[in-house]
């Protein structure tokens, strides 16, 4: 498995700390015994692992300057004895003689999961002819978690779900078909961990999370009257809101049957109590549209509600259908709780996205609570002229203009750091528990439910 880290340097030396995006590679790919082997792209740039302290990172850059100093007469600085030499070609023999001292190739072993370092090492790339874009290559290779199981699980999901929606009559059916494609990978993942694993009952609990999921998706749309999810039509906008009543209560129905059959208790309890969260949740959303665009804390109780509720209960359910210990159920509903709430965060900047597969701003025009939008409102530059626009009505100008707003603000980055922060809080809530070599798996999906606002 390939891949490339992508930086950019900004002094003349540098040392670029590549540990923990390391990390997240070795996480995203699941890789749980192997080695990871770095390459250097270019000549001007070295590989090192050492230990990450100013003074000493100063010591270093010290040495590298006595053994190979800046301006100390390199013939290949004297570009009138070279050939086709580029007119932005930097003098810098120095840098190259500096590559010789470091290396441009560095091998990490992977166990269980995770780098193989010392107490105080780091993965440095060391930048010898800053500032510049870099690259660095990376090949993993080991074992892998389970990941051919995987793709038989996210099989046996999708015909679970052909099968249910196959039998039922086509009105409900046919706008379901949209909406159907999202990988119920929590349940998943969680259903493989304790020692009643059972492949085909963890793809019928998934399937009935997918459709309780989708319904509440569809009554959500119809309530925020919205045109768009993920590029299509919501049923809302396609079949008309009475139509998209219809369904998303048939489909309410249909997933409660399915999970009473399943015959856990713990498993309908847990979906219970979050179906339960949603309601009340889009109740509170709801009465909060008058103090558009509301507060952190509001905002924060309605998404842990509407959302991170969800993503809970199907870590959950799927751990307590596996037989999984109590300590691991705990653990996984807190991942869940933060995965969720990450993930909420990360579809807030999607609205202001243009490549998001929705006319920017549409949350803006609906009044949709946003996390980038309160912080853009609380903004002491922005805020005001941000608070006067939501006050009125919102045509096209307007809700451009404040979508300007929010980018200029610093909301985004805010809440990108935001978000990427409770992942991480997500993945250190697995360390403590024993989940059967899972771990890189779920560290996977957790981080790539903020890639796509990387």
């Amino acid at each position: 498995m390939s891949h490339r880290l992508d930086f950019v340097t900004t002094h003349a030396t540098e040392f670029v700390d590549l540990t923990d995006r390391i990390r997240d590679e070795v996480r995203r790919a699941g890789l749980r015994n192997g080695r990871v082997h770095m390459q250097s792209l270019h000549t001007t740039l070295g590989l090192a692992i050492n230990e990450n302290e100013p003074l000493l990172l100063h010591d270093f850059e010290s040495l590298l300057d006595r053994l190979a100093p800046a301006g100390a007469g390199y013939e290949h600085d004297d570009f009138a004895r070279r050939f086709e030499v580029p007119l932005d070609e930097p003098a810098n023999g120095h840098a190259h003689c500096r590559q010789l001292l470091l290396s441009a190739f560095a091998t990490l072993m992977v166990e269980e999961g995770d780098l193989v370092l010392g107490r105080w090492q780091s993965m440095f790339a060391v930048e010898l002819d800053g500032p510049r874009q870099r690259q660095v290559a990376l090949q993993l290779d080991g074992e892998f978690a389970r990941s051919d199981e995987q793709v038989s699980l996210e099989a046996l999901v999708e015909l679970e779900l052909a099968r249910q929606l196959m039998v039922d009559p086509e009105p409900v059916a046919s706008p379901m078909r949209r909406l159907v494609g999202l990988r119920p990978k929590l349940v998943q993942l969680t259903a493989g961990i304790g020692p009643r694993s059972d492949p085909l009952r963890a793809a019928e609990l998934a399937a009935a999370v997918e459709l309780l999921h989708n319904a509440t998706l569809i009554h959500d749309d119809y309530v925020d009257e919205s045109t768009h999810r993920r590029g299509r039509p919501t049923v809302a906008a396609a079949e008309g809101p009475e139509r998209a009543i219809a369904v998303g209560d048939y489909y309410f129905a249909k997933a409660t049957r399915l999970i009473a059959q399943i015959g856990n208790g713990g498993v309908t309890s847990a979906l219970a109590e979050a179906l339960e969260a949603v309601c009340a949740s889009q109740i509170d959303d709801v009465a909060m549209r008058g103090s558009y665009p509301g507060d952190r804390d509001s905002y924060m109780r309605v998404i842990r509600g509407k959302t991170a509720s969800l993503f809970a209960a199907a870590c959950e359910s799927g751990a307590l259908l596996s037989g999984a210990a109590p300590d691991v159920v705990d653990a996984l509903g807190r991942f869940g709780v933060l995965l969720g709430t990450a993930f909420q965060m990360a579809d807030d900047m999607v609205d202001f996205s243009p490549s998001s597969g929705k006319p920017v701003g549409l949350d803006i025009r609906q009044r949709v609570l946003s996390l980038p939008l309160i912080y853009a409102a609380e903004d002491r530059v922005v805020g005001p002229e941000v608070r006067r626009l939501l006050a009125g009505a919102l045509g096209d100008a307007e809700v451009g203009r404040v979508a300007e707003l929010v980018t200029a603000s610093g909301a985004l980055p805010r809440v990108r750091q935001e978000a990427k922060g409770l992942i991480d809080a997500a993945v250190r809530e697995l360390d403590a528990v024993e989940l059967d070599g899972l771990r890189p798996a779920l560290a996977g999906l957790a981080l790539s439910a903020v890639d796509r606002i990387s």
